[in-house]
């Protein structure tokens, strides 16, 4: 892709050519003028790896775990590898700019994409996301930071406006892509669904023009998230330089027209297409083409190696009572649960995709065992039936089912298929299938077999936008055509799930039949958009007693040396368009956990969440670790760490409170009226728990090690605006591992106004082996460590007064662990800017 000459091009185009260029043309693509030089560039998805320009059967590709887990490596250079990766994976799908990261607030345990944001502090956000974007853009590819600003839930998101104070927004929401924009100057943003007091984001000059470029400096593209224009003049006048996804519904020949009439002036018009041009020259680094084929050329052992890395430094041990872990190789091992035979290796929505390959917690723990273990679900959690297409083959016996596309319905003497297909993910958004034989409306029959190993009572699940029904043996057991009811699947656009039961004999080989309707056979078309030709979900599962399940369950552990339960949520549950309603685990989970640990006092809980947990059973249970959604090497990692091949350095990138009621946004975590009151204001996350004093189960950066750690020597140094912090980092313990300073600063007096006790501004990872020192050195700028929004001078305020300097290794700073030290600040004084 060739450089271009910006402000030449932009004197030789046409008022429609310039408007053009601010409207993306598909999905995923923006305009291009041959006639000028100026190609078109392509988007991808990024929070945790590069789907490329397909939702349905995509190209496979490198998923990292998800950002929460990203976050908990508290590890800047690791992230700035991952994001080199990243950046070399997009090259290999042929895309100019990846959506990502993201850096949204968990307000809530609840939110539906909490997983995919960094963490709950601004300052661990803004750190680690500058660190991701200097690697994807050292590749030439621009980074895309999202979503500013404040979309921090999932419920009627396209809808609400985020009531929110100026000092809250500054110092928790907006700090965070502050930070990113100070150290790595990400190449667009995108903006959010919400708006801010009254203002959609996309259309919001006080932060658009106002704040992010002319306060902050900042020189790039701005995108709406897709679907998120929502006018056609205001959104160009506040800065939104490209409407996606296209074609335009504002731009176009809408905007032709509005500029035409001096609404908005010519200028206008002519700045925005300088900021698209300016964007297409930065894209030129990345040396990929234009429409390029994408490809797996990073499937390698290297890739490979590199996301076993992230995933085992992002895990946490949470507990770890009488060195239960890690576990022997060599004893009779149990494992149960329903996350140990799927590979729940991301959350749903923007952040799914096809990887390369996933491995299963059950394979990787059962690869390093030295005898095989043994097996039992315990309890089934999903939420939508398990995906079927894993479970069957195709006619052809390979694993997987068979798709095959026609044009006239079912029933249809002598019809013929225009396509067909095979793929073991029965989960279909059908938003960008393309077949050039497709009618408008087209039905598809999906075949598969399943053998039963016993005799049981089968279930089987439709979620669909379009018609779907589903046969066993020719005899229909689910109905989702005739009579159909509103679902939150596939960001809100289908049915909830139609499930139907049918008795199966043991050895009994049975042949599965969906037969699908595309998007026009809908009933249900009302104000949600229906993307593309619509979405298909087929899942089922044998149906279980719960409590026999249980009793069996118990009974196995009483029999073996050591057990693993693997626990937790998966992409049904964690998912861009739908909030959670519980912070509980689902089903009889939680009384699964409690009586096997009560069963077996070498019981090891491995949770896989990208949030937050209540565990009622956490007193009981001896030991815990945290391994969130860990991309495809998700079960080696879980094993490395399980068995101590590698020693848990993570640290929670989130609090962990005891209860959904002790979290400070519980009063407030939902639309209401069309808005969403920010009531805890600058209380997110520790800072509320330290200032209300309220028990959690697990604080902000807490996170154990094989090993221990000690702290010592700590020095402060303070001049010339900088603070610098050293210390010396000592392993003490018997095994080699790594530790994280976390820097807190903390006000010794009361300012102007109420502040937290104490805010995380740094933190240095560490690897040591047993018995080795080394010196740490923390910095960071005065005027970020001791600042606070002042909102009657609308800027940054800097107290006179004394500051305390805490090292930890989390943010509860027990004594004993933390050293202490303290600056002072001479003169009081006020900043804007970066």
């Amino acid at each position: 892709m060739a450089d271009i000459d910006v402000e030449a091009i932009l004197k030789k185009l046409t008022l429609a050519e310039k408007v053009d260029l601010l409207a993306g043309i598909d999905f995923w693509h923006t305009k291009a003028l041959p006639k000028h030089g100026v190609p078109s560039l392509r988007f991808t998805d990024g929070p945790n790896g590069v789907r490329g320009t397909k939702f349905f059967n995509g190209v496979p590709a490198a998923c990292f775990p998800c950002g929460t887990s990203l976050g908990s490596t508290f590890n800047q250079t690791l992230l700035e590898e991952a994001g080199k990766m990243m950046g070399k994976e997009a090259i290999a799908k042929s895309a100019h700019v990846i959506l990502g990261p993201t850096i949204n607030m968990q307000r809530s345990p609840l939110g539906g994409r909490g997983f995919e944001s960094i963490g709950e502090d601004p300052f661990l956000a803004g750190l680690g996301a500058a660190a991701l974007i200097r690697g994807i853009q050292s590749t030439g590819v621009q980074a895309t930071i999202k979503h500013f600003l404040c979309n921090d839930q999932e419920d009627r998101r396209m809808m609400v406006q985020s009531i929110v104070t100026e000092r809250a927004l500054r110092e928790i929401y907006a700090l965070p892509f502050q930070i990113a924009v100070r150290d790595s100057q990400p190449g667009a943003f995108m903006t959010a669904y919400n708006g801010i007091n009254g203002v959609s984001c996309s259309e919001n000059p006080k932060y658009l023009d106002g704040m992010l470029r002319k306060e902050w400096g900042w020189d790039g593209l701005i995108m709406s998230d897709w679907y998120g224009t929502y006018s056609t003049t205001e959104a160009v006048v506040a800065g939104l330089d490209l409407e996606m996804p296209g074609p335009p519904r504002f731009r176009g020949e809408t905007l032709k027209f509005n500029v035409s009439n001096g609404k908005p002036f010519i200028h206008v018009i002519d700045q925005r297409a300088r900021e698209v041009l300016q964007f297409v020259k930065k894209c030129a680094a990345s040396g990929v083409t234009e429409n390029g084929p994408e490809t797996t050329v990073n499937n390698t052992p290297e890739t490979a190696a590199l996301l076993r890395k992230v995933g085992n430094e992002g895990i946490v041990l949470l507990k770890n009572e009488n060195n239960v872990l890690p576990l022997s190789k060599k004893k009779k091992t149990l494992i149960v649960g329903p996350n140990a035979k799927q590979a729940t290796y991301h959350g749903g929505g923007s952040a799914a995709l096809r990887a390369y390959y996933a491995v299963t917690p059950f394979d990787g723990l059962s690869k390093q065992l030295e005898t095989p273990p043994s097996y039992t679900v315990g309890a089934y959690t999903h939420r939508f039936l398990p995906i079927l297409g894993e479970q069957c083959l195709t006619p052809d016996g390979a694993p997987g089912m068979r798709w095959r596309v026609f044009n006239e319905p079912p029933g249809t003497p002598n019809r013929q298929h225009i396509d067909e297909l095979f793929f073991t993910k029965t989960d279909m958004h059908l938003v960008d299938y393309y077949h050039p034989k497709a009618a408008d409306t087209w039905y598809a029959d999906m075949e598969g077999t399943y053998t039963a190993d016993e005799d049981c009572t089968y279930e089987l699940g439709l979620v669909v936008c379009g018609t779907a029904k589903a046969y066993v043996d020719d005899q229909l057991v689910v109905d989702n055509a005739t009579k159909q009811v509103p679902g939150d699947a596939f960001f809100g656009s289908a049915t909830r799930e139609e499930t139907g039961r049918i008795n199966l004999v043991k050895g009994n080989t049975y042949k599965f039949k969906i037969e699908f309707g595309s998007a026009p056979t809908y009933t249900l078309k009302g104000d949600t958009i229906v993307p593309g030709h619509g979405s298909l979900r087929v899942g089922g599962c044998k149906v279980i007693d719960d409590q026999a399940e249980i009793e069996k369950s118990v009974a196995l552990a009483k029999e073996h040396d050591q057990v693993i339960i693997c626990a937790g949520l998966n992409a049904d549950w964690e998912t861009e368009g739908a909030d959670r309603a519980s912070m509980k685990l689902p089903g009889v989970l939680d009384q699964l956990i409690a009586d096997v640990a009560a069963a077996n006092p070498n019981t090891v809980v491995v949770m896989q969440t990208g949030t937050p947990e209540e565990m009622p059973w956490l007193d009981a249970t001896p030991a815990v670790i945290q391994a969130w959604y860990g991309g495809n090497e998700t079960g080696n990692s879980i094993a490395d760490v399980v068995f101590g091949d590698y020693n848990p350095s993570g640290k929670l990138s989130l609090s962990f409170p005891k209860r959904l009621q002790d979290n400070p946004a519980f009063l407030n975590f939902r639309t209401e009226a069309g808005r969403t009151l920010y009531g805890e204001d600058v209380y997110v996350g520790y800072r509320y728990y330290e200032f209300a004093d309220k028990d959690v189960n697990f604080p902000f950066g807490h996170g154990l090690s094989y090993t221990t750690f000690a702290f010592s020597n700590l020095s402060v140094s303070h001049k010339d605006g900088k603070l610098s912090v050293s210390l010396s980092v000592k392993n003490t313990g018997s095994v080699p591992g790594a530790q994280v300073a976390q820097l807190y600063v903390k006000p010794l007096q009361a300012a102007k106004i109420n502040r937290p006790v104490k805010e995380l501004k740094g933190f240095a990872k560490v690897e040591l082996q047993p018995g080795e020192t080394k010196a740490v050195t923390i910095e960071e700028q005065e005027k970020y460590v001791a600042a606070y929004f002042d909102e009657e001078r609308d800027q940054w305020c800097v107290e006179k007064g004394d500051y305390e300097v805490i090292v930890s290794d989390s943010s509860a700073a027990k004594d004993g662990v933390a050293l202490r030290g303290k600056f002072t600040v001479g003169e009081t004084y006020w900043w804007s800017g970066v």
